[in-house]
């Protein structure tokens, strides 16, 4: 650090945390601080309630934990007699008969001012209301913490004694993503750098937005930005984190670490502090800013018109057109499913997986995002227990794809006829055999379920879902049947961009036989061949003669949960998108037959197990889709 010629060290560190151990992160945030201060680190900052972890949940309502997060911080505060530095960690503090999420900074043995986040988010994943108040709500401006009183407020600016020139400002997550940042009025008051602490999950497309997000913020506020988010330990419930972690000067990347890593991790460089002051005074417009002015309303008479829409619409929303996006996009992906289950599986302690092999592209996505969690892991495919359960429905195709993906993968196959014991419960529930109604599919269903769990219970291992988005959308699932597992890998995918990411596994595929059979499987009818196949073998059980088209569904999946569109606007984008496709019958029909399904079978949704959200769009219970399972759907028809 030479601060002669305005250069200061700065980092962002992502701790190997344990959810709710705040003995054990304390522990490893001491690590990172000797670290830092080995090498010459000024100021670094961790994630968003660091101590405890972010993902605690309601946990963060227990005494317990609040009491040890305090004690955790006094004794990280004691700690920084021992390494030069100032340090920004993350924790819930109580004070005025609330809760805050906080950021405290800490320097020689004193903490020096504690920062509540000021936007708690409350939509979609997030629903931190539940447990924290706004900086807004609080009453006092100081708080007591081991003796010492301490400024508890948002505007604070940090400066350096003996050097104006080093001064800094903090925000909590939310705080940056908001219509006005706190760090708009920290830079304006003087602080030159801004440091974010931040829990921010990943879901396709996120990082982008994000590293935009912090770059565009530097170079609006004209300073370094530091920013530090969850690492990959967190919960996999429903998420998944990967510590993404930039130093950003006035827009330009200076570093970023390797996000999804189990390890903790720290980045730095050097900020050039008298650069920013020097773009500062060269830019006049920085602080013309205007106070207390009211706004006058200009109207204008405008006019309606009645063209034809000139804005058009993708008719598969969750599929990038490009193929290079595509590609990416598949990655993300694939890196989302194999990072959460793999941090299951580190969590759980269990290093085997089962999973149902049916043949079709659902079962094999999850296998693959198996076989990648355990490459991750450094775990043996031996311990992946692919298992076919021949039924009344399946072909010859299906098995014998079945097998042979499994083996090419050096996993081990098991192969499991459930034809026996189905007829046998068939005459234990006086069922007819000869009646293929819906209990003849899910007694097939069901007992393909219980081989699973109980195979899982026999070696030790963790039964992993195949179900997609769309299925669990439509109810397209037997309850307590292929919707239960114990981590459901695919289940925030929707139909369409299942396919995408098959094919974009065979394209990069290097072994020839794999390849053939992904590709073979790519070309199956989609069917759950619970039904008798034709005389020739051939599955006529196909599913969207059934449910109807899979492009359909997720069209109106995406404009109806991800944009609220109603039904009648979902018909109207879905005729203009697919005139060329659909008749406007075709569209009316299985529009009528979304909602009616939508609303249905949403029982199943309510318990669904875990698995990580990937897009934008999730139906899980706990985060995403919160509605009762017994609304009507007659208005919406």
């Amino acid at each position: 650090m030479n601060k002669k010629y305005g250069f200061y060290r700065v980092g962002a560190a992502v701790p190997s945390l344990k959810i709710s151990n705040v003995s054990e992160n304390v522990k490893e945030i001491k690590k990172i601080m000797n670290e830092a201060y080995q090498n010459d680190v000024l100021i670094t900052v961790f994630p968003e309630l660091s101590v405890t972890g972010y993902t605690c949940g309601d946990l963060f309502l227990n005494e317990f934990l609040l009491d040890k997060a305090l004690k955790g911080l006094i004794e990280l505060k004691n700690y920084t007699k021992k390494v030069k530095g100032v340090y920004i960690v993350g924790l819930p503090i109580k004070c005025d008969n609330q809760l805050f999420n906080c950021a405290a900074i800490i320097e020689d043995g004193k903490i020096l001012g504690i920062v509540p986040k000021t936007y708690i988010p409350n939509y979609s994943e997030f629903y931190e209301k539940r447990w924290f108040s706004s900086s807004v709500n609080k009453i006092s401006e100081d708080i007591e913490i081991d003796g010492d009183k301490v400024p508890f407020k948002t505007n604070i600016i940090f400066e350096m004694k003996g050097d104006k020139r080093c001064t800094f400002g903090v925000e909590i997550c939310e705080d940056l993503w908001s219509l006005y940042p706190p760090s708009l009025n920290l830079s304006e008051k003087g602080a030159k750098m801004i440091f974010n602490l931040s829990a921010s999950n990943e879901i396709v497309g996120k990082d982008d937005y994000r590293k935009n997000l912090v770059k565009s913020q530097s170079e609006r506020t004209i300073s370094a930005y530091i920013y530090a988010s969850s690492g990959t330990n967190e919960s996999t419930t429903d998420l998944v984190f990967s510590g993404a972690s930039y130093i950003y000067e006035n827009g330009h990347l200076l570093s970023k670490n390797k996000r999804y890593d189990f390890d903790s991790n720290l980045i730095y460089n050097d900020v050039d502090l008298a650069r920013i002051e020097a773009m500062r005074f060269r830019n006049t417009s920085f602080m013309q800013i205007i106070k207390d002015k009211d706004y006058d309303k200009v109207y204008f008479k405008g006019y309606q018109t009645n063209n034809e829409l000139f804005r058009k619409y993708s008719p598969s929303p969750f599929v990038p057109k490009s193929s290079l996006n595509r590609d990416e996009r598949c990655e993300e992906v694939l890196n989302i499913q194999a990072y959460g289950l793999a941090k299951r599986l580190k969590a759980t302690g269990i290093k085997k997986c089962v999973v149902g092999i049916s043949g079709g592209l659902d079962s094999t996505l999850a296998f693959l995002a198996i076989v990648k969690a355990f490459d991750i892991l450094g775990l043996d495919h031996k311990d992946i227990y692919g298992i076919t359960m021949p039924g009344f429905g399946t072909t010859n195709r299906t098995y014998n794809n079945s097998c042979k993906f499994v083996k090419l993968f050096g996993a081990t196959l098991k192969e499991i006829d459930i034809k026996d014991a189905c007829l046998k419960h068939f005459k234990d529930i006086n069922h007819d055999p000869k009646k293929l109604d819906v209990t003849y599919e899910n007694v097939q269903a069901r007992e393909r379920t219980q081989i699973l769990m109980d195979y899982a219970g026999s070696v030790g291992g963790l039964v992993v879902g195949t179900g997609d988005l769309s299925e669990l959308i439509l109810g397209w699932c037997t309850y307590n049947g292929d919707h239960m597992s114990m981590y459901a890998v695919n289940s925030s995918i929707p139909k369409t961009l299942v396919k995408y990411l098959v094919s974009f596994y065979a394209k990069k595929e290097t072994n020839l036989e794999r390849k053939n059979i992904i590709n073979d499987i790519l070309e199956t009818p989609v069917s759950p061949e619970l039904l008798p196949p034709s005389s020739k073998d051939e599955i006529l059980q196909q599913t969207e003669n059934i449910v109807g088209p899979y492009i359909l569904h997720d069209f109106f999946i995406y404009h109806f949960l991800r944009y609220g569109a109603s039904p009648e606007k979902l018909k109207f984008l879905a005729t203009l998108t697919f005139k060329d496709s659909f008749s406007s019958e075709e569209i009316d029909k299985w529009l009528k037959f979304f909602i009616k399904r939508f609303f249905t079978q949403a029982f199943k949704r309510s318990c669904l197990p875990d698995g990580p959200k990937v897009g934008t769009i999730s139906v899980s219970p706990r985060g995403d889709l919160r509605m009762p399972s017994d609304a009507s759907f007659t208005d919406w028809l």
